[in-house]
């Protein structure tokens, strides 16, 4: 069983910068492919970004990419979403989700069935 817990959401102007961070407790694996989605009021969750825990595979939705970086850090169980030069439209509650999908996958992380999902953090980007 894995459990995560997301923090570092808040209220920042449009061009600013916020860390992400998503805690994960039980064992995870080199396999497992943690994920960060959004979903804005009214809006569909969307995928955001993904990294291999293993760490040699990472993946960024177009509208974020060159601005957020996801990152691990093993000892931590931790992943980590920056965001910088953050606009209005990233306003969105964030979440981390994670799957174990073995050593070899295909598809995209964007559309993986996660199994563990956390609460959920609010970003919101004042104009």
């Amino acid at each position: 069983q894995v459990q995560l817990v997301e923090s570092g959401g808040g209220l920042v102007q449009g061009g600013g910068s916020l860390r992400l961070s998503c805690a994960a407790s039980g064992r995870i694996f080199s396999t497992y492919v943690l994920g960060w989605f959004r979903q804005a009021l009214g809006k569909e969750r969307e995928f955001v970004a993904a990294i291999r825990w293993s760490g040699d595979s990472i993946y960024y939705a177009d509208s974020v990419k060159g601005r957020f970086t996801i990152s691990r850090d093993n000892a931590k169980n931790t992943v980590y979403l920056q965001m910088n030069s953050l606009k209005p439209e990233d306003t969105a509650v964030y979440y981390c989700a994670a799957v174990n999908r073995g050593y070899y996958y295909s598809g995209s992380p964007a559309n993986f069935d996660y199994d563990y999902w956390g609460q959920g953090t609010q970003v919101t980007v004042s104009s």
